[in-house]
């Protein structure tokens, strides 16, 4: 069972929760949005029964961790930092990075400006930009097929720039319920939604998630995808925060982009990489469109994986992501 335990710096403090071996090769999984370290429960309870060493984090803005007022306090930069002084702390070994969502941003940023922190990387969801993970870079990639030009100029990403341009009214939607704007958009996938448009697109032709509402409607967990308990935690850290910290993520892109290029050899990653793809996620899948190109070109020792899912596949498909990286651990020597 995961440990908690807090970690503190003169910049930040990090919860993160710990389970197998303290002499265990280490994993560090990365959680992304609106998540917590605990949304990989399955994973590091199945790696460290193996002597892994499993680490999680909880980010900044999230969780148990520092949740700074300031916006541009959640610049890609200062999380990697946090990230590579966690990883201090940890001891410094050579680690395999796992990351979810934003938290595969993270780690794969943590990879290209400092690849001797990393044995291997591993990307759930979302696909590796190297010039940074941005509107700039995203919106030429939309699939156009699904979302023309003339009724979604920003395609899936439609809700990331309405949080650029109604930031304050896009906070208070989502904290209006915490618990009910949290169940709701931690749904499973829809097969039936492949090839269709995501209602993420629609979000400022409703005027918010929600609508006129302006609040989600009453829903009940999934507890197929969090456990009754890890879910009350997730309740109650953004209970304590708010989603201002975590959605402030969003308004950085300029500063991001800039730290991308400082990477070396354009962000060129040489360790291997992972990607698990979701079938029917609507917003990041790579299967049929060119999102997941930029990260061909970079990665040179990248394998490819896909899962039928939505976008929450570390909870949707536990048991199938743990093979996974058990069978490309163990093919790259590593496991």
């Amino acid at each position: 069972m995961p440990t908690s335990r807090t970690f503190t710096t003169p910049r930040q403090t990090t919860r993160y929760h710990e389970c197998g071996p303290a002499d265990g090769a280490l994993m560090i999984f990365v959680h992304g949005w609106p998540g917590i370290g605990l949304m990989w429960r399955a994973q590091m309870e199945a790696f460290a029964a193996e002597g892994w060493r499993c680490i999680a984090p909880d980010l900044r803005g999230f969780g148990g961790s520092s949740a700074p007022a300031a916006t541009d306090a959640y610049t890609m930069e200062a999380i990697v930092t946090d990230m590579a002084d966690l990883h201090d702390h940890l001891g410094g070994e050579p680690a395999i990075w796992v990351g979810h969502d934003w938290g595969a941003v993270v780690a794969a940023q943590l990879v290209a400006h400092r690849p001797e922190r990393s044995r291997a990387l591993a990307l759930v969801s979302l696909a590796y930009q190297p010039a940074g993970h941005s509107l700039r870079t995203l919106v030429p990639l939309v699939d156009r097929a699904i979302y023309p030009a003339d009724r979604y100029p920003d395609g899936q990403w439609d809700y990331y720039r309405y949080y650029t341009r109604h930031f304050d009214q896009a906070v208070a939607d989502l904290d209006a319920d915490k618990a009910a704007s949290l169940a709701s958009i931690f749904r499973a996938g829809d097969p039936a939604s492949l090839g269709t448009a995501s209602p993420n697109a629609e979000v400022t032709q409703k005027g918010g998630r929600f609508g006129a509402a302006h609040r989600a409607p009453p829903t009940e967990p999934d507890p197929a995808l969090w456990p009754p308990a890890d879910f009350a935690s997730l309740v109650q850290s953004f209970e304590a925060t708010g989603f201002r910290p975590s959605c402030a993520w969003y308004m950085n892109d300029e500063a991001n982009i800039a730290f991308a290029l400082e990477a070396r050899d354009g962000g060129r990653i040489l360790q291997p990489v992972l990607f698990v793809n979701g079938t029917f996620d609507q917003i990041c899948t790579i299967t049929g469109n060119r999102q997941g190109d930029p990260m061909r070109e970079a990665c040179p020792d990248l394998t490819i994986v896909t899962l039928p899912s939505g976008h929450w596949l570390p909870l949707e498909r536990k048991e199938e992501l743990i093979q996974a990286l058990r069978d490309w651990l163990r093919g790259k020597g590593l496991g």
